[in-house]
């Protein structure tokens, strides 16, 4: 492929997976691999939706293992490059040598965005095997901008080709994105990337807001596929690149038709990203989807409003693995509001 302004990273295959619970089968990643070659996708991204290591009990068993998935994918591509996901105390270094045996190009290593320090055995692997190494720093709203950058810094010394601020919650504003990818884009002498969630309806937007600042490798899902109401729509955002006048590789006709021919039929309406409610109050608060329905629980138990409970959470800035704490707020609220109304009753 030939060079060009933005990398586009599509991830129909690895986040995509969270909406469909993780039950693509290996096949059906074939075929979407395949169309999205054919449309000259620059790169495609295969994992559990919680990366390699991700199918458990804790995060959802996968229909197929990642063994499996990079077997099927990997025939189908020859100039798109190939992708997997690590998050550190979730897959182990030991999973990078079996994607890359297997064919990966690149590698992705997600931490929070204060945990980078978490990540340098995983970059040194991955830069001794001689593959691109990429780092994402999740939830990247829970820190101000000049904490990115220390964490993104330490990101680029342990050998990152690129880092990313990832808004995980969706829950970044234009301007936020601005602060965040700009200075990482003054300080760094690397590529800067950003992902989006689409929970307050800003996906392409904060897309775009980060390729204003200097991003240069972005990501999206078929259909806006992924967590919460999903990521930004990536034959959108295709269109909207090709239309604003950027130099990319993707045909927009290739991308649309991936979308339109190869996924929707795989996809129960049920499964597709929408902005409902329950997407808004994630963003809106700034915790994971996987707070979601263990909030419902938590509300139905305490006869609460689930809503306030999310937005507690998110006054906590709760990360993935703390979803301990909702019977916590959830009985403390009750009891606040028990006592709230008695005092009112004693008026």
């Amino acid at each position: 492929m030939t060079d060009a302004d933005v990398r586009l990273v599509d991830m129909t295959l690895r986040d995509g997976m969270h909406a469909v619970d993780h039950q693509f089968t290996p096949e059906e990643m074939a075929d979407v691999a395949a169309a999205l070659e054919a449309a000259e996708m620059d790169v495609v991204e295969v994992s559990h939706g919680d990366g390699m290591g991700g199918s458990s009990i804790n995060y959802g068993f996968s229909a197929a293992t990642t063994e499996e998935y990079l077997d099927a994918v990997a025939p189908e591509l020859d100039d798109t490059r190939l992708s997997v996901l690590m998050l550190p105390g979730i897959g182990t270094v030991e999973e990078i040598d079996m994607a890359i045996d297997r064919g990966a190009d690149m590698c992705r290593i997600a931490t929070h965005v204060t945990e980078a320090d978490i990540s340098e055995d995983h970059f040194t692997k991955v830069k001794d095997r001689g593959l691109e190494a990429n780092g994402l720093l999740m939830l990247s709203h829970m820190a101000e901008p000049e904490r990115v950058l220390e964490e993104a810094q330490l990101m680029e010394e342990y050998g990152a080709d690129a880092v990313y601020v990832m808004d995980s919650a969706g829950a970044l504003l234009p301007q936020d994105v601005r602060d965040r990818v700009g200075l990482l884009t003054e300080e760094l002498d690397i590529e800067v990337g950003f992902h989006a969630h689409n929970n307050l309806g800003l996906g392409i937007g904060n897309t775009l807001a980060a390729l204003d600042e200097g991003a240069t490798t972005v990501d999206g899902c078929l259909r806006g596929l992924g967590a919460g109401s999903g990521n930004a729509q990536i034959e959108v955002l295709v269109g909207v690149l090709k239309k604003a006048g950027y130099d990319i590789n993707p045909d927009f006709f290739g991308v649309m038709d991936a979308a339109e021919d190869v996924l929707v039929p795989m996809i129960d309406d049920d499964e597709m990203p929408e902005l409902d409610n329950d997407s808004l109050i994630l963003g809106y608060a700034g915790v994971y989807s996987s707070f979601l329905r263990h909030t419902r629980r938590a509300a139905e138990k305490y006869d609460l409003d689930p809503r306030e409970i999310l937005i507690e959470l998110g006054d906590m800035e709760v990360v993935g693995g703390q979803e301990d704490l909702i019977t916590d707020v959830a009985s403390r609220l009750a009891d606040e509001s028990g006592a709230a109304a008695e005092a009112a009753g004693d008026d």
